[in-house]
């Protein structure tokens, strides 16, 4: 009977994982086509932006902000910023977009947003390596000090941005308002997301106000990763990650109850 249930679980993570392969096409197709660059365009978008806001950043404030590169600071902020923007404004109605799909009883709605988002995922990942070989060729982007911490960071960030988006997903299916705010409330968020600052930075106080902020302290491990001992970082590892399973045991229980309102079209 084990081997059995065993068997099972694994003919249903093959059919999963074909299912979201499939998903991640069709949707990297019908984004960007076939023409130019193709689905190339998912790591240009975050390359570009960093890119430019990290010029605009240099040209203002100098080559080094606080004794750190401010073109490599910005781009370690930039990034992660990018896969939270995008990730949650993909987000929205994506399970009425999609509802024709759902005649496949291999399809879940889960599987639309996991699709979605590992193509932001890809497209950050792919973008942060990118510049970062290159600035690092240019003497302007750190060696990883603890390649690690810096993953650990990464992954209880990316953790944060798929429980937001689990939230949001079905919130949006059941309020037509939440649309409107999506856009304004990713911006509002930004001096909470540790982006464009350090809380070594900051007074004492306004330092325990956003370590209470999960955002900050991923980012804080991504930034003590990269540099080590050349930045004083402060952090706790468990904020991100309890925060996240909460949300997205909010978030599950949220797709559950949409999923029994949808109208297949």
């Amino acid at each position: 009977m084990a081997r059995n249930g065993l068997r099972r679980l694994r003919e249903g993570w093959t059919i999963q994982v074909r299912v979201l392969h499939a998903l991640i096409i069709r949707e990297l197709t019908t984004r960007f086509g076939r023409e130019n660059i193709g689905f190339l365009w998912i790591m240009a978008e975050p390359l570009l932006f960093a890119g430019l806001v990290s010029l605009l950043w240099r040209l203002t404030k100098g080559p080094q902000e606080h004794g750190i590169s401010v073109v490599a600071f910005v781009v370690t902020g930039y990034i992660p910023l990018t896969l939270f923007r995008h990730a949650v404004q993909r987000s929205v109605v994506i399970f009425t977009v999609n509802s024709s799909l759902l005649y496949h009883r291999q399809i879940k709605i889960l599987d639309f947003i996991l699709a979605r988002f590992t193509i932001e995922v890809l497209g950050c990942m792919m973008a942060y390596l990118a510049i970062a070989t290159v600035l690092v060729a240019f003497d302007l982007f750190p060696i990883p000090s603890d390649i690690g911490l810096f993953i650990a960071g990464w992954a209880a960030y990316a953790f944060l941005c798929l429980s937001i988006c689990l939230v949001i997903s079905p919130i949006s299916e059941m309020s037509e308002v939440l649309e409107k705010f999506v856009p304004v409330t990713t911006y509002i968020m930004i001096p909470f997301s540790g982006a464009f600052t350090l809380l070594s930075w900051m007074t004492p106080g306004m330092r325990e106000y956003l370590l209470l902020s999960p955002f900050v302290n991923a980012m804080e491990m991504m930034r003590k990763g990269l540099w080590g001992d050349e930045i004083i970082a402060y952090y706790d590892p468990w904020n991100p990650i309890i925060t996240s399973v909460i949300i997205s045991l909010v978030g599950l229980t949220l797709c559950r109850r949409v999923r029994r309102t949808l109208t297949v079209e």
